[in-house]
C-alpha cells in the first residue's frame, strides 16, 4: 500500500466513523476521539470500572481515577508533582487542566528556586466545569461544583459551589441522590454580577 492509498483509506474510515457517531449519538468528534474507545483507554490506564477518557486528553505521571468518572476531551491530568487522585462519579469537563506542579518561581529565579510540587485530590461526585484550571496542592471535597472558566488555587470544602478567578464559594450542594440540589448564596451571587 502506498502513501496515497493509506490516505484514501484513512479518509474512508474517518467518514464512516463520523456517519456512525452522527447517526447513533448526533455528534461529530475529532478523528482520534471518534476512532478510539474511551472506556478501553480508561481501563488501560487503570481507571475505575465504568470510567472513560477521550483520546485527546493528556495524562502525565501518577493519576488515579475512581469508577464511573467521565474525563472529557482536551483535558490535561498532571500527576507528575505528587500524584492526582480523582474520585468516583466525577465529571471533568472539556478543556480542564489539573496540575500537581508549577514552575513559576523556577522561571522567575532563573532556576535558583525549584519547581513547586504538591498532590491534588478530588473527592467523589464532583463536577468541574469546562476550561477550569486547578493548581498544585488543591483538595476538592466530595459533592462540589466548580463553575466553568474558574481558577482553583485553594482547597474547596465538601458540598461547596465555587467559581471565578480565583475561585470563591458562592453556594452549596444539599440533599443526596435524587434529592440533590444546588443552593446559591444570593448576596454573593449579586456581588459577583456587580464586579
Amino acid at each position: 500500500m502506498d502513501k496515497a492509498d493509506l490516505v484514501r483509506l484513512l479518509h474512508e474510515v474517518r467518514l464512516e466513523r463520523e456517519a456512525d457517531l452522527k447517526a447513533r449519538f448526533d455528534r461529530s468528534l475529532s478523528f482520534a476521539d471518534s476512532l478510539f474507545d474511551r472506556w478501553e483507554r480508561a481501563k488501560r490506564l487503570g481507571f475505575g470500572e465504568g470510567s472513560s477518557i477521550y483520546d485527546s486528553a493528556l495524562v502525565y505521571g501518577e493519576v488515579t481515577v475512581g469508577p464511573n468518572t467521565w474525563v472529557g476531551p482536551y483535558t490535561l491530568l498532571d500527576g507528575t508533582g505528587g500524584g492526582l487522585m480523582i474520585g468516583s462519579w466525577c465529571s471533568i469537563s472539556t478543556g480542564v487542566h489539573i496540575y500537581t506542579h508549577d514552575t513559576v518561581l523556577k522561571a522567575l529565579s532563573g532556576g535558583k528556586i525549584a519547581k513547586r510540587e504538591a498532590s491534588v485530590r478530588i473527592g467523589d461526585c464532583v463536577y468541574i466545569g469546562g476550561q477550569c484550571i486547578i493548581t498544585a496542592g488543591v483538595t476538592i471535597g466530595e459533592r462540589c461544583v466548580v463553575a466553568a472558566n474558574s481558577l482553583v488555587t485553594k482547597s474547596v470544602p465538601p458540598g461547596t459551589i465555587v467559581g471565578g478567578t480565583p475561585a470563591k464559594p458562592f453556594g452549596r450542594v444539599e440533599g443526596e441522590g435524587e434529592n440533590v440540589k444546588l443552593v446559591f448564596d444570593r448576596k454573593e451571587a449579586k456581588a459577583r454580577v456587580r464586579r
